[in-house]
């Protein structure tokens, strides 16, 4: 096996187990042990670093909230991502916290809805975009018993107030108030 070959797998081996480390047995069942002490459910598969978020507090889930497989929590060391209770996140969801997400209680998120309160940054022509780091506009706040259809995006510094729906496939890139139904690009 040639030097490159060696270096490939070796990354491969390194890649995959941080990767899938969260379908390790024993991190399943700490994780399942943190659900169930807060009364919520979460269904594997499961991606991002969970385990460390639950263990440390950085990661906050209310009573008799759902995560379905395929949901992907991935927050930066000093983020915190606050769901509140009764909440439903659907196959495929991403939360990604640079710094705080906050979810009010009883807010549902449809298959493949992102997230985020930071974007990449690509303001440096001489570096990849990977190697950039992220910029934001703050952290992102969703009130109670909101509704999000598929595949809805909502960007960093939003507020979005109480009892909002927002439309399948819409982007949240400002604050919405109270009661509203929101849908497009920008929504």
């Amino acid at each position: 096996m040639a030097g490159g070959q060696k270096s490939g797998w070796r990354l491969w081996w390194v890649k995959r187990r941080w990767y899938e480390r969260n379908r390790r047995l024993r991190r399943r069942w700490r994780i399942n042990r943190h659900m169930a002490s807060a009364g919520a459910f979460i269904r594997f598969p499961v991606e991002g670093e969970v385990l460390e978020a639950l263990d440390e507090g950085r990661l906050v889930i209310g009573n008799d909230t759902l995560l379905e497989p395929g949901c992907w929590l991935t927050l930066a060391p000093q983020a915190r991502i606050e769901i509140g209770q009764g909440c439903f996140l659907n196959r495929n969801v991403m939360l990604a916290a640079v710094d705080r997400i906050e979810i009010g209680d009883h807010v549902m998120f449809a298959n493949g809805c992102f997230v985020g309160d930071a974007a990449h940054r690509f303001d440096d022509p001489e570096k990849p975009i990977t190697w950039q780091g992220f910029t934001s506009k703050g952290p992102v706040r969703i009130g109670s018993n909101c509704w999000f259809g598929a595949n809805c995006v909502v960007t960093s510094g939003v507020a979005i107030g109480d009892r909002c729906v927002i439309g399948a496939n819409s982007v949240v890139t400002q604050d919405l108030p109270p009661r509203v139904i929101a849908a497009g690009n920008p929504a």
